[in-house]
């Protein structure tokens, strides 16, 4: 009779295309590997507008005329004339005069449309303000201007003296306006000298960032928060890199640097692309604090962008000559986590942080490799270790995870051992097949060795040119990360962080695809991949359990991926299964060790297409789906459908 029921059940599920019983076993009663606190986290470049136009809710473009071409993203009328005689900011030395059109009807002024238009809404407050002087008395007055060329706020300054002093005011849109601008008007025959000129959203957060972005960041949970880049921190040339001591001190006196990213496409060419600095490591160090997220800063090996200097090795630092970087390290640990007595601490308290950061990580190059870079990275490593034993090192194995190129993985791998590094950051955009291939890649790492930061990775398809710019961030994408994550999850002993890449992109601004968040000038879009990172981080637990078919872990058998972790805090066992096959899995998941499992929580991210993807007019078309079931005894029997991320929490 029970081989006949067996049979019975068989022909069901081969009928109903559902692949026939696994047998998955749980076991609660032994803890694993304790997931690290950093495991799943953000990384942050300045890549698509994510900056400035993005992240950074400054609305004026090229405020300190410091662009190159000094009124790029202006338009004047009128007597409009840039200087640099005895400026305001010494390292912004260029502002412009307005002098009398001559004659009453004529105009004085300037516009800015800031990135893409200035995204206003209606009943939003706007802080307007800027740096002026004049010989005698002037007057300014400052429009909000909608795309129909309505005035929908306006209000005026006095200004007054010849030295430089910092005027403003507020003002209130009366209606939304996705490409609005911002337009000055010289109010008097007086002429009057104007720098800085600012204008942020009321609801910023800390008045600096922009409020949505910075929610959709607090929504992802992350452990880490890894900046400022990315290939930024290289530069083209080294002139050109991100450097942090720049990007500290007043906002107003920080020098503008060109953006590694503004020509390096020239089928997405944006020769505005420049950093004005003013998001920069302390308000990243804020950031990672609201987050409750350890902050990640990486900082330049003394080498530029090998992809782009491939054959001039002179564009590099000699390794003799790296002291001035070195002290660039060490100093970012001082500003930090330093005493408020010492130079760089007190920098810090100076800006608003008198207490600590309590830095704990720091990576030295972005994804360098060969001999240059494991030669210049030793010195580094000798000098934070002694200065700093506590600060733990992250190191680069390249830009490549195999050794199909002349990137040189294993030999980066090998040289971080040699140095004795923390961490390796292993970075890989990768197409759908790879990652399922490499499910199990960490599984037989040395275990003994540097611990693995997943730095940089996405899952890369391929779409018609014709699509939407959100178009690659498909479902599809998605649910083979949430497969390979299954992979690190398994393997917490020796994977710390991951960092999905990159984390933000402008819609009419991008240079880079797939992407975490997009945005337009009013609001952003969470792609499906968003929700994978928010599923994983926020039921993150804090030890690794067993879980296994047959004694094997889940690693792809009839497209199945699966991982297990309990949770100190919440005493709760969370369950994730990930099926990339065409047909439903049938699962008896025993939970060996209890007697009675009760009531919980299942979470579905699934999707009807596998081309599906989220889009500004449909924000939600692939989103979690949550519901309650219970478990009678210590045995659920449940079918994990085809092409879904399901998470189970009890």
């Amino acid at each position: 009779m029970k081989q006949l029921l067996a049979l019975i059940l068989l022909a069901a599920w081969t009928l109903g295309g559902i692949h026939a019983q696994h047998r998955f076993v749980l076991d609660t009663k032994k803890l694993g590997a304790e997931i690290q606190p950093t495991m799943y986290g953000i990384f942050f470049e300045d890549i698509n507008f994510g900056a400035d136009g993005g992240l950074y809710a400054e609305l004026v473009e090229n405020r300190s005329f410091e662009f190159p071409q000094r009124l790029m993203g202006w338009n004047s009328f009128g007597q409009v004339e840039v200087r640099e005689t005895n400026p305001a900011f010494e390292r912004n030395p260029h502002y412009v005069t307005l002098s009398h059109a001559g004659h009453p009807e004529r105009q004085t002024g300037l516009e800015n449309r800031g990135f893409f238009g200035m995204g206003l809404k209606k009943g939003m407050e706007y802080h307007f303000s800027l740096y002026a002087r004049t010989a005698g008395v002037g007057r300014i007055r400052v429009e909000l201007v909608g795309s129909d060329n309505e005035v929908i706020a306006r209000q005026s300054i006095a200004v007054n003296g010849s030295s430089w002093s910092r005027y403003s005011t507020t003002l209130t849109a009366t209606k939304t306006d996705a490409k609005g601008l911002l337009r000055l008007f010289l109010e008097s025959e007086e002429c009057v000298d104007l720098d800085h000129i600012s204008l942020f959203p009321g609801d910023a957060w800390r008045g600096l960032l922009r409020a949505d972005l910075v929610n959709d960041l607090k929504a992802l949970r992350p452990g880490v928060f890894r900046f400022p880049g990315g290939c930024i921190v290289e530069g083209t040339d080294l002139a050109t890199r991100y450097q942090w001591k720049h990007s500290v001190g007043p906002a107003e006196n920080r020098p503008l640097n060109i953006n590694r990213w503004n020509d390096c496409f020239p089928n997405r060419l944006y020769p505005n692309y420049y950093q004005s600095y003013g998001l920069g490591f302390y308000e990243f160090f804020l950031l990672a604090e609201e987050l409750g997220a350890q902050p990640l800063p990486i900082l330049n090996v003394g080498m530029a962008c090998q992809y782009q200097n491939l054959t001039n090795e002179q564009c590099h630092v000699a390794v003799d000559s790296l002291q001035s970087y070195i002290e660039d390290a060490l100093d970012l640990i001082e500003f930090a986590n330093g005493e408020t007595d010492t130079p760089w601490g007190k920098l810090r308290a100076e800006m608003g942080h008198p207490a600590p950061f309590n830095l704990r990580f720091i990576g030295i190059g972005n994804e360098q490799w060969g001999p240059l870079y494991a030669e210049r990275l030793e010195p580094f490593v000798r000098a934070i270790r002694s200065r700093y034993p506590e600060v733990k090192i992250i190191g680069s194995s390249g830009p490549s995870p195999d050794d199909n190129d002349d990137k040189g993985f294993t030999y980066g791998w090998r040289e971080m051992r040699r140095l004795k590094v923390d961490l390796v950051d292993e970075h890989y955009y990768r197409n759908p097949e790879w990652f399922m291939q490499n499910v199990t890649r960490y599984d037989c790492y040395d275990r003994k060795g540097p611990k693995v930061f997943a730095g940089e990775y996405a899952c890369h398809m391929d779409v018609e040119p014709s699509a939407g710019p959100t178009a690659r961030n498909c479902f599809e994408s998605a649910l083979m990360e949430a497969a390979i994550m299954t992979g690190f999850e398994r393997n917490a002993d020796v994977v710390h962080m991951a960092t999905y890449a990159p984390l933000f992109a402008h819609v009419e601004g991008w240079q880079w695809r797939p992407d975490l968040i997009w945005m337009d000038n009013l609001s952003t879009v969470r792609t499906p991949n968003y929700y994978v990172q928010q599923l994983y981080a926020s039921n993150r637990g804090t030890h690794l359990l067993k879980l296994t078919e047959e004694g094997r872990p889940i690693t792809g058998q009839d497209g199945l991926c699966a991982s297990a972790v309990y949770d100190r805090t919440t005493r709760q066992y969370i369950i994730k299964i990930v099926n990339t096959s065409d047909a439903p899995q049938a699962v008896t998941l025993t939970f060996r060790g209890l007697n009675q499992v009760g009531a919980g929580e299942v979470i579905q991210l699934r999707a009807d297409r596998m081309e599906a993807f989220n889009t500004f007019e449909n924000k939600e078309l692939v989103v979690p789906q949550r519901s309650s079931l219970t478990v009678e005894g210590n045995e659920l029997q449940t079918t994990i459908p085809a092409k879904s991320f399901i998470l189970y929490r009890f």
